[in-house]
């Protein structure tokens, strides 16, 4: 780098020296040292012509200057007349100028006192050599006759070293200076033009200055080019190239402005010799034109020393560019090292077991990738340096340290790298046969716990067991650890303290499983040697060893045995026995080891899967997430993604968060007791319920995944993070994992019998499962579509599923079914602590979330409101759900018996917990009167009779002694679930057990038949579901009476055949308008249906009157016929069935007008 800046120096130096010269040589080619003086600023002084260079030259080259007739020379100032004068000897080379002036004074018309005055200033105040006067005297006689007289005598006065020559004409003139080198008014033949001379000249000289003011231009350019600090950023070093590439280019537009200002003032200074090439140039002509030629020279040399600086100084500034680039990626480089170096020091661990370890080194293999791109991205990096200090770059001494520790860096990591993988292997070739061995000892036990002691009793059965055993114990070579001492000696590299353990553990292990094998083998051998023996103690098989021993049938031989004092071939009861009660501890004690194993198992997966989910998580988020925020990467995402992070992700950041700080930490610390894990999942239960925010988002992210997915911002995302599966299966990953932790607790807990904690397994694994199943609850219930009215208020979710519905209306005595159908509705119910909602259900076509269904609501009832009847007659698997003194009854049919049983259970569970609020709060009035009824879904509270003299009684509830008691009947409600009720068909349960009785209850003419007693099942009276709710569907409002036969109603909508379409129809029924909105038809006119509206109305027209106005769907039904191109529904009321009708003369229906919807 020194000599780099002594280069620049010496450049320098150059540049400024030869712009110095040119500088001095402007100087001396105008003259400036000697006479300042320059046209422009005596141009109005030398306009006056008082005196002018002829531009011809005498017989030996000097320069003639003229003194033409002007009659105001008297009048000249001083400073004037010396400054022309000074101008006009320093315009002539100096060369000319020496040899001295020939001055010509023209005073033809003037008389002697002029003449005289001329050569006076003259002699006083001429600033140059004079060789020689010529004075054209007066031309009059007498003036003529006067100067020749007086300029003898007054001679002396002139004091002029050179001779004065008074001539009278221009002929005598002639002989002095040639008539070529003189203008017509001397009778010359030179053209001269006064005005054109003052323009060469000041052209000339404002060149000149041009020339010079460049060159020292380009000296300040050149000096602060130079003493320019190199900056240390690579934009700041772009940004100073770029300013003084501009600066320079600026120079050279000067440069060629001079340039082409010379070029210019060269072709006016020829402008005769090209308009006439006969023309030939008096000697200041041509000496104008060496004159501007020489500048344009010396501009011309300026330019040469600027542009060879510039090309070192460029030189210099594009290798300081480089050096910075190389800088900042050599600094990048090094970070992304020591990255890949300290990621590889995480690959110090050997696992702890074969399955981690292998993951360790996958892992690694993938790091390597990495580590391989950075290690050639170094080379190159390195490879640049060489390069650049090949091309004599400035900075050799920085270059060259850096190159040599990107190469030095770069060996060590591959040399670590290399360490790295063959410490794994080595790791991983002790685990595997860690993992062989404890598998052979597992095995090992589980054929001695396998062998079944009865049979182990005879001879045969102890040959084959020893047989079994020996193959066993001959496999041992390959599976075996031989030597401790030897393992610590070859492994010594990869023994961590805990692999060190693991290892003595499988050590031991292995000794006792040999020991328990040579025990046994003994055994064998001496029941191989001895006789069968009468009787044979039986001793329980592997699987029965938790057992009482009292049942083992050996335990009931061997007590026979002693206590009739008997001993089995020498051997003694306690003997015997003390061996049964030996390997059963030894069973037990196996048994227990290997249900360790297994938790074990169960929790090392539990860790590691966790582990990669927190993993994929963050991948996710940093890969994805992030980089939607990314400038850079704004212009891949399509404009549906844009500010739709929330949407897409979801809370899957908080998700991340709580497991990677708070859920992996705290299950990492019951690595070693699994069997105490849910201990930890019961902490954090309240927690784990995010995932139900995420999964009610997860449709939506769905969608727009579905929308965007093929766009270039998830490509190159995938593509960076080098994932084969899209975002998508990522996205499921929270998902799944929820729903793996209970089938991870279930093994735990199968596992975990009778251990401590098993109690908290099961109680997670509960939790876990609620929180499961409120998850999926959630996902149906914002499936809901139509519910006017916010679903929180209706209380917790308990229950949700799909039934078969059936509707009965009672007016009456008399019983109403809709449109006669016997088809089922096919309802989705939801039951809540208030409500219970009818939904019907729709598949959506689509795929993944979208094409989850949705739910169309129908009906909600108020669980304040509700009465039930367990059996149903016709189907085990019916039940009914009524109110209004079932005057609406919903026959509601499960799936299966066990679906049923459960939501009686738990529609009598809120129930229950209504009443017991209800008592509670009770107060008992006096008068027997009540409060005013609640509003559905509001508190329980008491309400007032219809009729005041009724009195109440809850069935399984103590009368109190001031109450007025009422007999019970058959018809009563049923609350507690413990009576007998075999002999009824059905079992009613209600909030209130209330009767109404016609009569006084106590009136002993009543008697307590069924078809007597009108039951209020609401409670207190009310009825506690609105009008607008009344029923399930809008074309189920028309009622109809039913057959005795059970009453069964289907859904419109599920009856593809009898959907309204639009299309002419034949009315069937007569209707009279009762308001001015109304249809008004009549039997066999025609209608038209246009178009079908919101809520089930579609616009009709009355093909005969002309009307238009907006019809319910549900009264069509009732109006509209059959014909050659449609089908028409006859009203249930008016034919009293349910068929299709192709005749017109039905009965008329009244229908109110309340039916008919404008």
């Amino acid at each position: 780098m020194m000599l780099w800046m002594k280069t620049e120096e010496m450049a320098l130096g150059t540049m400024l020296e030869r712009l110095r010269l040119v500088i001095q040589n402007v100087d001396e080619i105008m003259q400036q040292e000697s006479s300042p003086l320059c046209a422009i600023d005596i141009t109005p002084d030398l306009r006056k012509k008082f005196a002018f260079l002829l531009g011809g030259r005498g017989q030996n080259g000097s320069p003639i200057i003229v003194f033409p007739e002007f009659s105001a020379f008297g009048e000249i100032q001083e400073r004037e007349f010396h400054n022309v004068l000074t101008y006009l000897t320093n315009v002539p080379s100096l060369s000319a100028a020496g040899v001295g002036f020939i001055l010509v004074i023209d005073r033809r018309q003037d008389r002697w006192a002029a003449v005289k005055g001329t050569l006076l200033r003259i002699a006083g105040s001429f600033p140059g050599n004079l060789q020689l006067v010529l004075v054209l005297r007066p031309a009059t006689l007498f003036q003529r006759t006067l100067s020749d007289i007086l300029f003898k005598f007054n001679k002396d006065e002139f004091k002029m070293k050179v001779p004065v020559i008074m001539l009278s004409s221009v002929t005598e003139l002639h002989s002095y200076i040639h008539q070529t080198q003189l203008t017509t008014e001397l009778g010359g033949t030179q053209e001269y033009c006064h005005d054109k001379w003052i323009s060469h000249r000041t052209d000339m000289e404002g060149f000149a200055l041009v020339v010079k003011r460049t060159a020292q231009i380009l000296q300040s350019f050149g000096t602060e080019l130079a003493e320019t600090e190199l900056p240390n950023e690579i934009q700041a070093t772009d940004n100073l190239l770029r300013s003084h590439t501009d600066k320079k280019d600026k120079m050279k537009e000067d440069l060629q402005v001079a340039l082409g200002q010379g070029s210019r003032l060269l072709e006016s200074i020829n402008e005769p010799v090209v308009r006439d090439p006969d023309h030939n140039m008096n000697q200041d002509e041509l000496e104008n034109l060496a004159t501007v030629q020489r500048l344009l020279s010396q501009l011309d040399e300026s330019e040469r020393a600027c542009d060879e600086f510039w090309g070192t100084h460029q030189a210099k500034l594009e290798q300081c560019l480089q050096l910075r680039h190389f800088e900042h990626n050599f600094r990048e480089m090094r970070c992304l090292l020591d990255q890949v170096a300290e990621r590889l020091t995480a690959f110090s661990e050997v696992g702890i077991n074969p399955a981690h370890a292998d993951h360790i080194f996958r892992e690694l293999n993938s790091h390597e990738e990495r580590v391989l791109e950075v290690l050639d991205e170094a080379q190159a990096l390195a490879r640049e340096g060489d390069e650049l200090i090949q091309s004599s770059h400035y900075a050799e001494d920085s270059i060259q340290p850096k190159c040599s520790e990107l190469r030095a860096v770069s060996k060590e990591l591959s040399s670590t790298l290399r360490a790295r993988k063959d410490h794994l292997l080595r790791a991983m070739e002790l685990h595997h046969n860690l993992e062989r061995a404890a598998k052979w000892c597992d095995d090992g036990l589980y054929l001695l716990a396998s062998q079944p002691v009865d049979k182990c009793q005879s001879h045969e059965g102890a040959e084959s067991a020893l047989q079994e055993m020996e193959c066993y114990l001959d496999t041992a070579g390959q599976n075996k650890l031989t030597d401790l001492s030897a393992i610590y000696s070859d492994y010594e590299t990869v023994l961590n303290q805990d692999f060190r353990d693991q290892v003595e553990k499988v050590f031991q292990k292995q000794v006792s499983m040999q020991e328990m094998f040579e025990k046994r083998m003994v055994s064998l051998k001496k029941l191989a040697a001895k006789q069968t023996r009468p009787v044979q103690p039986v001793a329980p098989r592997p699987e029965a060893f938790i057992k009482s021993p009292l049942s083992s049938p050996a335990k009931r031989v061997l007590e026979k045995s002693c206590s009739e004092g008997d001993s089995v071939n020498g051997v003694s009861c306690r003997t015997v026995e003390g061996q049964l009660q030996s390997n059963r501890s030894t069973s037990l004690s196996e048994e227990d080891e290997n249900l360790a194993i297994l938790r074990k198992h169960v929790m090392n997966e539990l860790l590691e899967t966790e582990r990669g989910y927190v993993e994929e998580l963050h991948c996710v988020l940093q890969g994805y997430a992030s980089e939607m925020d990314n400038p850079a990467m704004a212009s891949l995402m399509p404009t549906p993604l844009q500010n739709k992070k929330d949407v897409l992700f979801g809370n899957m950041p908080e998700i991340y968060t709580f497991h990677k700080r708070t859920f992996l930490r705290e299950l990492e610390e019951y690595q070693d007791c699994p069997e105490l894990v849910g201990r930890c999942f019961l902490q954090r239960m309240t927690d784990l319920q995010i995932y139900e925010k995420y999964c009610q988002n997860k449709p939506r992210s769905e969608s727009l995944w579905r929308q965007c997915s093929d766009c270039t911002f998830f490509q190159e995302c995938q593509k960076k993070l080098e994932h084969k599966l899209g975002l998508d299966s990522y996205l499921l990953k929270p998902v799944q994992r929820i729903t793996k932790y209970q089938l991870l607790l279930k093994e735990l807990l199968k596992y975990s019998k009778g251990c401590e904690g098993s109690e908290a397994l099961q109680e997670a694994l509960t939790s876990i499962l609620g929180i499961l199943k409120a998850v999926n609850d959630s996902m149906h219930l914002i499936a809901i579509t139509g519910y006017d009215g916010h679903l929180g208020d209706l209380g917790r979710l308990l229950m949700q599923g799909s039934f078969s519905v059936w509707t009965e209306h009672k007016k009456g005595h008399a019983k109403v079914k809709d449109m006669a159908r016997f088809k089922p509705m096919q309802r989705h119910l939801f039951l809540h602590e208030k409500a219970l909602l009818f939904c019907k259900r729709r598949e959506e076509n689509g795929e993944g979330y979208e094409k989850a269904p949705s739910y169309s609501f129908k009906q909600s009832l108020s669980m304040s409101a509700v009465g039930i009847t367990e059996n149903a007659k016709g189907d085990h698997k019916k039940f009914e759900v009524w109110c209004n003194s079932r005057e609406e009854v919903y026959i509601v049919q499960a799936p299966t018996t066990e679906v049923k049983t459960t939501w009686v259970n738990e529609i009598r569970k809120v129930l229950t917990t209504q009443l017991e609020a209800y008592r509670a709060s009770q107060q008992r009035p006096s008068d027997g009167l009540f409060q005013d009824p609640p509003t559905a879904g509001g508190p329980v509270s008491l309400g007032s009779f219809r009729r005041g003299e009724r009195s109440m009684k809850v069935k399984g509830e103590p009368s109190s002694p001031d109450a007025n008691s009422s007999p019970k009947t058959k018809d009563e409600a049923v609350t507690s679930p413990t009576l007998d009720r075999a002999a009824v068909a059905k079992k009613r349960f209600t909030l209130q057990g209330f009767s109404n009785f016609k009569g006084s209850p106590t009136s002993p003419d009543h008697k307590t038949k069924r078809h007597e007693i009108k039951s209020d099942p609401t409670p207190f009276g009310f009825k506690g579901w609105t009008k607008g709710s009344l029923s399930l569907d809008a074309n189920e409002e028309n009622d109809g009476y039913s057959s005795t036969e059970e009453p069964l109603t289907s859904d419109p909508e599920d009856e593809g055949g009898k959907k309204l379409c639009a299309g002419k129809y034949t009315v069937v029924s007569d209707y009279e308008k009762c308001s001015a909105q109304d249809l008004s038809v009549k039997n066999g006119e025609t209608v038209q249906l246009i178009k079908e509206g919101e809520d089930g109305q579609w616009f009709v027209k009355n093909l005969k009157t002309k009307q238009e106005v907006w019809v319910a769907a549900a009264n069509l039904y009732t109006l509209i016929g059959e014909s050659t191109s449609c089908q028409s529904l006859t009203s249930s009321e008016g034919s009293g069935s349910g068929n299709l009708s192709t005749s017109s003369s039905c009965c008329e229906t009244n229908t109110s007008s309340s039916d008919i919807k404008p």
